[in-house]
């Protein structure tokens, strides 16, 4: 399944993915990982810094599903594939490290593992407000006057 330009966009530019995964004894397990990317029409990846838990998870059960959202559009993606782990000294991860340093720098020496993940599914995310009728600029307005009552 190819990702929309919409999809992808929110993933640039928020590239904060909430990872769910299903732990060994069957249990939900959802964990931030701010250091994705968007390798084709078809992929993200995230570059694995200090992630056992998921990384485990993952080499028992590789389905997971990640949600991106832009917090003042309150718009996002859910992604669902099998997730696929690189680890540093491959090749496969020797391929592709060059594009964790280009964005993040000497943030990409610490990445240990790059999971892929091929999108199999992927749904848009919309907040209730939508339903009712409002529009794209009254909810960054909206969420621009929260946010600025949070962080003054």
């Amino acid at each position: 399944m190819k990702l929309t330009t919409q999809s992808k966009e929110i993933i640039g530019n928020f590239p904060l993915g909430f990872v769910a995964t299903v732990t060994p004894g069957g249990r939900p397990a959802v964990s931030p990982k701010g250091t994705f990317l968007v390798l084709d029409d078809a992929t993200i990846a995230f570059g694995e810094i200090r992630s056992p838990g998921t990384v485990a998870n993952l080499a028992i059960n590789p389905e997971c599903e990640v949600n991106f959202v832009d917090p003042f559009l309150r718009k996002g993606v859910r992604i669902r594939g099998e997730a696929q782990m690189l680890r540093q000294g491959t090749d496969g991860f020797d391929a592709l490290i060059g594009r964790w340093r280009e964005t993040w720098g000497d943030l990409a020496d610490r990445i240990n593992i790059i999971v892929k993940i091929p999108v199999a599914e992927a749904k848009p995310l919309t907040a209730p407000p939508y339903d009712d009728g409002a529009t794209e600029a009254e909810m960054i307005a909206l969420y621009k006057a929260k946010y600025a009552g949070i962080y003054p």
